[in-house]
């Protein structure tokens, strides 16, 4: 079992190495670059080469059943679901075979309204303590379901 973390722009990072360290789980914190690493020796740092979802394929390809990644980008989490990991968007909701295809619907429903309204503005909430808490208790729980449905558990 392990945690890969879309690490561009992810505001748990923390808290991700908080509750992996407690569950002794491996933790991947892959990005572009930009990142101080952890001391911590179940954090392993991943820079991977500059260019467009390199760091997304990076992560699909090694997330498989019994791992939780953690990311905000839509078509990574579709793939990792397709792969059989356990994905949590940064505010702690669940992305699985159950909602991933409406979530990609609405993704792409967004991205057509944007681009046809260029003077569009916001459309994006803030971070709160709320989401950050919601994410602590998502993780939790993602963590003890990996456990349990791990190959070879």
């Amino acid at each position: 079992m392990s945690i890969y973390v879309d690490a561009d722009a992810c505001p748990v990072k923390a808290e991700v190495e908080k509750v992996g360290t407690r569950h002794k789980v491996q933790m991947f914190i892959v990005s572009n670059g930009g990142l101080r690493p952890s001391q911590n020796p179940l954090v392993e740092t991943v820079i991977v080469p500059e260019g467009p979802d390199v760091a997304d394929q990076w992560i699909a390809d090694r997330a498989g059943p019994g791992d939780v990644v953690i990311t905000g980008d839509i078509p990574l989490a579709a793939k990792c679901v397709a792969s059989g990991a356990l994905v949590l968007k940064h505010n702690g909701e669940p992305l699985t075979e159950a909602n991933i295809g409406n979530v990609l619907a609405t993704r792409d429903l967004m991205a057509d309204l944007r681009a046809a309204d260029p003077f569009r503005q916001g459309g994006g909430k803030s971070f709160s303590r709320a989401d950050r808490s919601r994410f602590l208790d998502a993780l939790e729980r993602a963590l003890r379901t990996a456990a349990t449905h791990r190959p070879g558990a």
